[in-house]
């Protein structure tokens, strides 16, 4: 009971953290299945059939490729626009920020929904061809509050004697964002774009790519009908029966996003040794 009382924390933490990753684990192992009918629901034969033919199905590795390049452009131009507007909410003083601070939470707070049928009916009435275009400003949209509270956090714990020191010995603004600024918020703004690339490679940037990569509402009140991304190719094969390929594609990406958390780990404790 000692040992308990003394572990219980962690305990909670492990058992919270197999929660989550349950069903992850249910994936990677039903991507071995091999079902003698459509639905891969039930355990039948062990199999590497799926993982040697990935695109065995058709139009479904075209979805992900697009899936992939909406998610990296929304990404970069999120990760972009809510760096520049982290720094200027977190250093500057202006009349509205309070409103503007408030008015970034909402694509946070609101059903999805509501902002999928907002800008649905925004580009109906200014007669925009569905497709792309649109899925991209959805999704910039979408992720542009994710990166901006994740800069921000970051910026405001920076030190700025640091900044005022650089520019005491002469850098101009250029050099002192490029050589002290940036590289001490780069943290947050990988975090940002983790949530574009993401929601992911660092942290900002990746949060960015994980929502866009696997946001499904918003992508289909704002998809043209020749566009089908990754998720609306799913959601469209589940009334079928969902193919052992898309387990696949979830497992590789689940694989992919924990190596790359283990690899930014690895590194940040081989620098913390190497300053020691």
């Amino acid at each position: 009971m000692r040992w308990l009382r003394r572990n219980a924390v962690v305990l909670a933490g492990l058992l919270a953290l197999a929660y989550l990753l349950l069903p992850n684990l249910v994936v990677l192992a039903y991507s071995f299945n091999k079902p003698s009918g459509r639905f891969n629901y039930e355990w039948r034969e062990f199999s590497t059939e799926a993982w040697q033919n990935p695109c065995g199905v058709a139009g479904m590795c075209g979805s992900l490729g697009l899936s992939l390049r909406i998610a990296a452009v929304a990404t970069l131009a999120a990760t972009a626009f809510g760096t520049l507007a982290a720094f200027a909410l977190a250093r500057y003083r202006f009349r509205g920020r309070g409103a503007v601070h408030g008015l970034i939470f909402l694509p946070m707070s609101m059903p999805e929904v509501v902002m999928a049928a907002s800008l649905g009916t925004l580009f109906l009435n200014m007669r925009v061809e569905f497709g792309v275009t649109t899925i991209l400003i959805a999704h910039i949209m979408f992720c542009l509050s994710f990166v901006i509270v994740a800069v921000k956090a970051r910026v405001m714990s920076m030190d700025p004697r640091l900044e005022e020191a650089s520019r005491d010995l002469y850098a101009g603004p250029a050099q002192t964002f490029f050589r002290v600024t940036l590289p001490l918020a780069a943290p947050g703004i990988a975090a940002g774009a983790m949530l574009s690339f993401a929601l992911s490679i660092a942290a900002g940037a990746m949060l960015s790519f994980a929502l866009s990569f696997d946001d499904f509402i918003i992508t289909q009140f704002n998809a043209g009908p020749s566009t089908v991304t990754f998720p609306m190719f799913v959601w469209g094969a589940a009334q079928r029966g969902v193919p052992v390929q898309v387990n696949v594609i979830g497992s590789a990406m689940f694989v992919l996003a924990v190596a790359i958390v283990l690899a930014g780990r690895l590194l940040g404790a081989r620098r913390n040794r190497a300053a020691a």
